[in-house]
């Protein structure tokens, strides 16, 4: 953060603009300007500037300008970038219990993945720890799409898994989603997914509905499963080096901007995935509904794993996000 302290020299005619900012902040950000992340991004920086009067100015560096969101929370770690946005599950890198934020169909819903994060012993822990061994503070959680399945044949049973060659992120809660249910899983770079599709060196991938009309898989699949296996959130996150140094006035501006973007945030994902299976049943896709109950139960083993590695933390993440779904 970069703090200007203004001058108001007047005896040789020199003096600051009056609409020069006390304090230039930078948010590092993966997603591009063509996003739902950059929008509500941009109303959380025209938000601060607003009610802070000109105090405060936030330069939003989009498209992993300043690196991949792992680089981006270390930067906040050490005091070298301001802001940025990160998944819950994202901090299982520092604490592998977070994995529970990504297991697939732990989380059924939003409203759930706020209360496991900001209600629970287990979330209030992890906060903590976010706070006092990384210097980061968490200033609101946002909705950023569910996980769906695209394929090149119908899914209308966890049955029609069965050998699909589904492409999947290198992560393994992607992994396991696939391999659990009877699938192929094939990691891919990101950039290669749209032309494999094409030519069918693989059957599928799973991505939020923005995802996929933003990367037009639609074009090259015509068969879209809601399997909604996976809740991708996105934390509003600031560092502590930059947030103790404003005072308390703008550090409540910054708070207060930061849950009005994350709710507008959470609106656009919402409304745009209610939006989104009628636009693509137009393009010529076939929306399916599988009974999901098949799927949670083929995942189980895998909660397995997840509390082997992880012991009383993951039993006690595990029990009470349960008690959250019923």
């Amino acid at each position: 953060m970069k703090f200007k302290k203004t001058l108001l020299v007047t005896l040789l005619g020199f003096a600051t603009s009056a609409f020069a900012a006390d304090y230039d902040l930078k948010f590092g950000m993966v997603a591009g300007t063509s996003s739902n992340e950059y929008k509500a991004v941009e109303f959380f920086a025209k938000e601060v500037k607003d009610a802070s009067q000109g105090k405060i100015d936030i330069s939003i560096y989009p498209s992993a300008q300043l690196g991949d969101d792992r680089s981006m929370i270390k930067q906040l770690k050490d005091g070298a970038l301001d802001f940025t946005l990160g998944e819950s599950a994202r901090f299982q890198i520092f604490f592998p219990e977070a994995e529970v934020f990504a297991l697939p169909y732990m989380v059924p819903n939003f409203d759930t993945a706020k209360k496991a994060l900001f209600d629970t012993k287990f979330g209030k822990s992890l906060l903590q720890k976010i706070n006092q061994k990384l210097h980061i503070t968490v200033l609101a959680d946002a909705y950023n799409g569910t996980r769906q399945t695209t394929s090149n044949r119908a899914i209308n049973s966890i049955e029609d898994m069965k050998g699909l060659k589904l492409r999947v992120p290198n992560a393994a809660t992607n992994l396991a989603y696939a391999k659990f249910v009877g699938a192929a899983p094939t990691p891919m770079a990101f950039s290669e997914v749209y032309l494999a599709l094409k030519t069918n060196s693989v059957d599928g991938q799973e991505n939020p509905l923005s995802t996929i009309d933003a990367k037009k898989f639609y074009e090259v699949q015509k068969y879209l499963a809601l399997t909604s296996h996976i809740l991708n959130d996105q934390l509003y996150l600031v560092s502590d080096a930059t947030l103790e140094e404003l005072p308390a006035d703008l550090q409540k501006v910054v708070k207060d901007a930061a849950v009005k973007a994350a709710q507008y945030h959470t609106k656009l994902f919402v409304d745009g995935e209610n939006n989104l299976i009628s636009f693509f049943e137009k393009k010529g896709v076939t929306v399916t509904k599988p009974d999901l109950k098949p799927f949670r139960e083929a995942l189980k083993p895998y909660y397995n794993e997840y509390l082997e590695k992880n012991g009383e933390l993951g039993k006690q993440a595990i029990e009470e996000i349960s008690v959250l779904s019923k």
